[in-house]
């Protein structure tokens, strides 16, 4: 977690929206067993029904959250839990923290960790699996990328540049490329075979806090941080033109912390969801960057992660009411709203 989750603001009462605007207490929601005992800072989804969670609690979780019910918990990092990545179709689970190390545990496996990553001298913000399974990438606030062979845990490349704090880290589907967002407001594209930079995007004007990559890998989206309305935007880029600028997606009142791309249920329009510190998510028509729908989740705090489990369901993790479970109907009109907590 970088410089900008330090800062937070109150929502102004006053912020209005055209899209359908729902808050959570108008819903009846179901409280489950918590998954964790401090503030949650990343959720992703293992298989459809299990999800993985990792907090200030230094506990890595992976949740039933169909059933409502903690499956197993793993204890190993020293300091709070900032990123986590799965590999599809495997139980492989890494997760990394301000302790600087990444941890590799197994689902199917014994609660001690499989492999560690040791060689950042500062948090590690952004963890990223190769589409092979493997390579490690990692990102650091200590201004390096690496690469790491996952069986042996041996670090095969480093690359540091000045003022590069990483945020967040994607490996783009089927290819060799691998996108970071930084602080330095930068978002830089690296070719995993030479280690090095091939396109850095154009600055944009607040510090860019997260990325996400579609499964086709045409399009990256990221998004800024930023307070009272200034910023907070999430922006789609074309990756087949390094630096395009398709649309940005304006509507969050600060910091926006995620922003993913959803999967499309069939003769439905394609999705972007965002989440934010002002405790909304907001889900956006992706071509034309219309909000559709914001769904305010009280009394949750910054909202900081989001992971899609299929084209209805939606996790997103929150500082002060742990998991959020959301159902999105989508259609002619989308609608989202919040089924249960944990």
């Amino acid at each position: 977690m970088g410089k900008f989750q330090s800062k937070l603001h109150r929502r102004s009462d006053v912020y209005k929206t055209r899209e359908r605007v729902e808050s959570s207490a108008l819903t009846q929601v179901v409280q489950y067993e918590p998954a964790h005992s401090d503030a949650i800072n990343c959720v992703t989804s293992l298989t459809s029904d299990l999800c993985v969670s990792g907090g200030s609690d230094q506990v890595v979780v992976v949740y039933d959250w169909r059933a409502g019910k903690p499956c197993k918990a793993f204890h190993g990092h020293s300091k709070e839990i900032t990123k986590l990545c799965c590999f599809s179709g495997s139980t492989c689970i890494f997760s990394a923290s301000r302790d600087k190390s990444v941890l590799q545990w197994d689902f199917a496996g014994g609660r001690d960790p499989v492999q560690s990553f040791h060689g950042h001298e500062l948090v590690i913000n952004g963890v990223a699996i190769s589409p092979d399974g493997s390579k490690l990438c990692t990102g650091s606030r200590d201004n390096s990328m690496r690469l790491w062979d996952i069986e042996t845990g041996k670090c095969l490349q480093k690359n540091t540049i000045s003022r590069n704090l990483v945020t967040h880290v994607c490996w783009v589907p089927g290819g060799t490329s691998v996108v970071q967002t930084s602080e330095d407001k930068t978002i830089r594209v690296w070719d995993s075979r030479s280690w090095q930079v091939t396109n850095t995007f154009p600055a944009k004007q607040y510090i860019q806090t997260h990325c996400d990559i579609s499964t086709n890998g045409n399009h990256l989206l990221s998004c800024s941080n930023g307070f009272t309305g200034h910023g907070c935007e999430a922006t789609l880029w074309d990756l087949r033109q390094p630096g395009c600028k398709v649309v940005e997606y304006r509507g969050h009142l600060h910091t926006t912390a995620c922003c993913v791309f959803l999967p499309a249920a069939l003769g439905s329009p394609s999705l972007v969801a965002s989440a934010s510190y002002d405790g909304s998510v907001k889900i956006w028509n992706q071509n034309t960057a219309v909000c559709l729908y914001t769904l305010s989740l009280d009394g949750s705090g910054p909202l900081v992660s989001l992971a899609p489990c299929d084209s209805s369901n939606l996790l997103c993790a929150s500082f002060n009411t742990g998991l959020h479970h959301l159902h999105l109907s989508q259609g002619t009109v989308p609608s989202l709203r919040e089924v249960a907590r944990f």
